[in-house]
C-alpha cells in the first residue's frame, strides 16, 4: 500500500509540475493571464497532495494521528485505574 500511495504521489507531482510550467507559459503570454492563473493555483494544490501522499501518515496528518494516540492511551489509563481501584477495594475489605 505505501509503494503504491508513492508512486501515484510520483505519478502527481509529475502532472503538476508539467501543469505547473503551461501555466507560467500562459501567465507569460498577458492575453491569457486569466486563464494560467487558476492553473497556476490548481498546480500549487496538487503539489500539495502529491507530497500528502509520498508522506507517511503522522507527518502529513499530525494531529489526527495525535488525537488517536491520546485516545488510545486514555482508554488504557481508564482500564488501569479500573483495575486499581479493584484491587483497592478489595485489600480495604481484607483489612478490615
Amino acid at each position: 500500500m505505501r509503494l503504491l500511495r508513492g508512486l501515484a504521489g510520483a505519478l502527481l507531482w509529475i502532472l503538476s509540475s508539467l501543469l505547473a510550467l503551461v501555466a507560467v507559459i500562459l501567465c507569460v503570454t498577458v492575453i491569457l493571464l486569466p486563464v494560467g492563473i487558476p492553473l497556476l493555483g490548481y498546480a500549487r494544490r496538487m503539489f500539495t497532495t502529491s507530497l500528502k501522499l509520498m508522506l507517511p501518515r503522522a507527518v502529513s496528518h499530525p494531529v489526527e494521528t495525535a488525537d488517536e494516540a491520546v485516545a488510545k492511551r486514555g482508554r488504557k489509563a481508564r482500564k488501569n485505574a479500573a483495575k486499581t481501584t479493584k484491587r483497592a477495594r478489595k485489600k480495604a475489605r481484607l483489612a478490615f
